[in-house]
């Protein structure tokens, strides 16, 4: 039976935190605990080794942080059934600079450390099926703040600010706007740009349904032709693609 259940290692440098999530994950019959990691440099060790489906991942750890141990795990081939390791990201709001540089290496999603117990399972699930998931408050929270500091393509937030970030300081300016935009923006129609705004708001496909007054199966079409077309891997590089092009 356990091989049928999403595997799951916790990576978190405070104990008590590890032991909650294991304490909720492990009520599930469809998930299982494998391994928990007290920095990243053990949560890599127990990827390479394990190749669980899950990795949950705080930012902030000593040693590898989590945003070096996401793209190292995120990097590792698939596992023999051909699944790869996915990362949700774990984070409060005073850390929602290093949430992007985690996204650019590679995370599936992230979620705030207080979410509800189901809604972790089911973010869970999600991107075990092969999903992202975001959190709304903290994708609001995040594009705020990439607003505040001028992200521009490449940066990690982490760092010293570029030339680009003084830039667009004001991102309510019309010169704050980028310069270049992707050509495959283009390729939206004006539907499906809409859309994508919606999604780079944190709008789960119910709600961008009601917002827009069109059905389910029709915001399900719509979000999977813009991850075709933008060559984005899930919702979440969606995000990532909107701000870029500055269409949020």
């Amino acid at each position: 039976m356990s091989e049928n259940r999403i595997r799951v290692v916790i990576a978190d440098d405070q104990e008590l935190v590890r032991a909650g999530f294991a304490m909720v994950i492990g009520s599930q019959p469809d998930m299982q605990v494998v391994g928990q990691a007290g920095d990243g440099a053990q949560a890599v060790a127990l990827a390479e080794t394990l190749r669980p489906d899950v990795v949950l991942m705080d930012v902030r750890m000593p040693g590898m942080d989590g945003i070096e141990a996401t793209r190292r795990v995120s990097s590792l081939q698939a596992s023999a059934d051909g699944r790869p390791t996915r990362v949700i990201i774990l984070t409060t709001f005073d850390l929602d600079e290093y949430v992007m540089a985690a996204i650019n290496a590679g995370a599936s999603g992230f979620l705030l450390k207080d979410t509800e117990p189901e809604t972790l399972l089911s973010s869970i699930r999600t991107v075990f099926n092969g999903n992202a998931i975001i959190a709304p408050s903290a994708t609001k929270r995040l594009i705020e703040k990439m607003m505040q500091d001028g992200y521009a393509k490449g940066d990690t937030l982490a760092g010293a600010p570029s030339e680009a970030q003084s830039v667009a300081a004001d991102a309510s300016s019309p010169s704050a706007r980028p310069a270049y935009t992707d050509p495959e923006l283009e390729l939206l129609t004006d539907r499906e740009r809409e859309v994508l705004v919606e999604i780079a708001h944190g709008l789960s496909n119910q709600e961008i349904a009601s917002k827009l007054f069109i059905s389910l199966p029709t915001v399900k079409t719509h979000v999977a032709h813009i991850l075709a077309k933008i060559n984005a891997r899930d919702r979440v590089q969606a995000v990532v693609f909107a701000y870029d092009n500055g269409i949020v």
